[in-house]
């Protein structure tokens, strides 16, 4: 069975099967958002990472109205669109034009064309995109452009990985939460396409609830009308999973504001929008396009590439991961969120846990705040601020709470959309970089900048977690790993900070400074002999 067949699996060939019996590659589509977010930049470099890799890929534009991938490579766009009407695989790989990158081809718009592209021919949509699966290709990394016509919306809805992208800007997230109620209402209407009646019960639980309403709130009122059409719905929320990466980035909020949208999602829409990651504002990504060359390589050292190379990392991971065995999806939630869902917390959860957690959501639930845009109107807002304080309240009061436990949980927890933000791509990113390192860390491991990063990586820790238990300093532990040495403070703090990273690390200081003493020491002697 192809991925085709099946649908998305986060799964594809590691390379460890025949060649010859290569499987369908991996599709990957990056969209969803307004003009100007980005998603150029995380399509053509992660096309870049993965074909540095040794995979094959292929890069597609499909954005008809603002094609420009060719110029990222100082190639010239198509003058005309492949001829799908007799061979379509032949057509689109006759198409295909080699970049700077080994490995890496790109599918240009036709620019000039004077006919509309074709990614806009709803008719011809389905042997297109069925074209580029049977391409031999390991990834298939498509930009879809904005996402305003529904072949944009199917090419993300088809894709093994949807990934959504964004800017801490009210229109950008605004755009993005509507995507996702466009996408749910539009993965419902295509299975039941065949099924009049029920498809007519849809249409009426939208209109009834008016303008284009979160997919948590259509199955509410489908329960109240057809249980078994409540649950299809359901399922189809639930299988509705994109990943989102949020651009220029300046502030701390900014950063965590992808976190945050993904909780919201879970609670409000009742899908999964995972994280992937965040890219900082950058001047250096301007500089690179003005020289017609990707991020990653033309500067690949600065913060930005960095960034997307840990997005693209992540969705490496994704792919390479074991599909998940299937069960049966629970039954949809009809509650409201207990006091526990609302705080992102577990029945068990810990005074000091219950202070941090209500810390956070008031930050996301603040009036005026960037992840709520769109996503809660006023009344909404105020109920949700107002839960927050009675679950504050009542959980950290041991009287009210064992009371409140008594009466809502009798028998055993009923199933209810929590707004703690689950994270896929972390989990299967932390999962690579463990199974990796348990090859490389021997006892005569020499450590580097970028095997301390890695290692603090595959635990999930952030430079500032650990600068908060060990009191070094965050620019410290970041000379370290990228070996900025002229940086660092005199040998003896520096050895106490080695001796300390790898402590919160859980390897053998002694070997950890060790090694990376003697680099540091030879990298000097090399640049004062240099200096001389």
């Amino acid at each position: 069975m192809t991925v085709a067949e099946h649908g998305p699996t986060y799964g594809v060939d590691d390379g460890s099967a025949d060649p010859g019996a290569r499987r369908p590659g991996c599709v990957v589509a990056i969209g969803a958002g307004r003009g100007g977010v980005g998603k150029s930049l995380v399509a053509v470099n992660l096309a870049v990472y993965l074909a540095q890799l040794g995979r094959a890929v292929i890069l597609v534009d499909a954005d008809p109205g603002g094609s420009n991938l060719h110029s990222h490579f100082g190639l010239s766009a198509a003058r005309a669109e492949p001829d799908l009407s007799r061979d379509p695989t032949a057509a689109i790989r006759s198409a295909l034009v080699p970049t700077s990158v080994p490995g890496l081809s790109l599918l240009p718009a036709a620019h000039d064309a004077l006919t509309r592209g074709l990614t806009v021919r709803a008719r011809r949509e389905a042997r297109w995109f069925g074209a580029l699966r049977d391409l031999s290709a390991d990834y298939v990394v498509i930009d879809v452009g904005p996402w305003h016509a529904d072949p944009a919306l199917d090419f993300m809805l088809s894709a093994d990985i949807p990934i959504a992208v964004t800017v801490p800007e009210p229109p950008a997230i605004e755009t993005t939460y509507r995507f996702l109620r466009v996408a749910f209402r539009r993965r419902l209407k295509r299975i039941l396409v065949r099924d009049r009646l029920r498809s007519s019960i849809v249409d009426r639980a939208f209109s009834d609830l008016g303008a284009l309403p979160p997919p948590i709130d259509v199955v509410r009122k489908l329960l109240a009308v057809d249980k078994s059409l409540a649950e299809l719905a359901w399922g189809e929320a639930q299988a509705l999973r994109v990943q989102l990466v949020v651009n220029q980035t300046r502030v701390r909020t900014d950063a965590e504001l992808g976190d945050w949208m993904s909780g919201l999602v879970s609670r409000h829409y009742g899908v999964v929008l995972d994280e992937l990651g965040h890219i900082e504002q950058d001047d250096t990504v301007w500089l690179t396009v003005r020289r017609n060359k990707p991020l990653l390589i033309d500067s690949p050292a600065c913060k930005s590439a960095r960034n997307v190379e840990r997005i693209a990392r992540r969705v490496l991971a994704l792919t390479l991961a074991k599909t998940p065995e299937r069960i049966g999806l629970p039954s949809a939630p009809v509650g409201e969120a207990t006091l526990y869902a609302v705080l992102g917390l577990t029945r068990s959860a810990s005074d000091d846990e219950i202070r941090r957690a209500y810390k956070r959501q008031r930050e996301i639930y603040a009036t005026g705040g960037l992840a709520t845009v769109s996503l809660l109107d006023s009344h909404q807002l105020s109920a949700a601020q107002r839960k927050l304080e009675e679950a504050y309240d009542t959980l950290l009061d041991g009287v009210r709470r064992r009371a409140y436990d008594l009466s809502t949980f009798p028998d055993q927890e009923p199933l209810v959309l929590s707004a703690r933000a689950t994270r896929p791509a972390l989990a299967a990113e932390q999962l690579m970089l463990q199974e990796q390192l348990q090859r490389e860390i021997g006892p005569d491991t020499e450590f580097t900048g970028p095997l301390l990063r890695k290692v603090r990586e595959s635990q999930g820790l952030e430079l500032a977690d650990i600068s908060a238990k060990s009191r070094i300093a965050s620019a410290y532990l970041l000379a370290i790993e990228e070996e900025r040495f002229e940086e660092l403070p005199a040998l003896v703090y520096t050895r106490g900070y080695l001796v300390e990273f790898a402590k919160q690390l859980r390897l053998d200081p002694a070997q950890v400074h060790r090694t990376y003493l003697r680099r540091l020491r030879d990298a000097m002697a090399l640049r004062r002999k240099e200096l001389v």
